[in-house]
């Protein structure tokens, strides 16, 4: 197992959806890894990088994935054991959403947010959510901001009114701590009151 590769960024290419790659320089040795676009945006040739890699053993192949952080490579390592995921769909879902994004999503049942990433459907976005549920821990408290319950339904009582699945996304997000339902509807239509001026 490779827990991390550190050395000097000799390449970095860019792949589409699913991320990119990167080639780290080790001793004179290029070790290839495959990162989401969330952590290839950050990284150049020639800095000297640190990344936490997961190795995949499947038939016939070895391939070593890289993220900057550890909290992306346990994101990735509990997306791999939900059914129907693998490395490619993980690294995707990794290049939309970071790992408190994702976490978020999952405890307050945003399908709306995985269906944001490109082969993600609506059904396999609601499996998802019931299988991660069990894999992710949820934000910590200080960072969840309302009650998952409360914004789950405040989300669909604003899509009622005829608001976008994207707008509502970014009304709701990062709302500070509250009581209930109508407090979350009541903080979101405040803040597009403030948007419409």
């Amino acid at each position: 197992m490779i827990g991390f590769v550190a050395g000097t960024l000799a390449e970095v290419r860019p792949a589409g959806d699913a991320g990119g790659e990167v080639t780290v320089d080790v001793g004179g040795v290029g070790y290839r890894c495959r990162v989401p676009s969330r952590s290839l945006a950050s990284l150049r040739p020639g800095q000297e990088v640190r990344l936490h890699t997961h190795l995949h053993a499947r038939e016939g192949a070895l391939d070593l994935f890289g993220f900057c952080d550890r909290a992306e490579r346990d994101c990735f390592e509990a997306l791999l054991g939900a059914a129907g995921v693998g490395p490619r769909l993980a690294l995707a879902i990794l290049s939309v959403h970071g790992p408190e994004q994702l976490r978020g999503a999952v405890a307050s049942g945003d399908r709306d947010a995985l269906c944001a990433v490109p082969g993600i459907g609506r059904r396999t976005a609601e499996r998802l959510l019931v299988e991660l549920r069990a894999r992710l821990e949820p934000p910590a408290p200080a960072e969840a901001g309302p009650d998952a319950v409360a914004v789950a339904e405040a989300r669909a009582a604003l899509e009622a009114l005829g608001y976008r699945a994207d707008e509502v996304r970014e009304l709701l997000s990062g709302l500070p701590a509250t009581d209930g339902v109508e407090d979350v509807v009541r903080a979101a239509l405040a803040r597009l009151a403030v948007r419409v001026r």
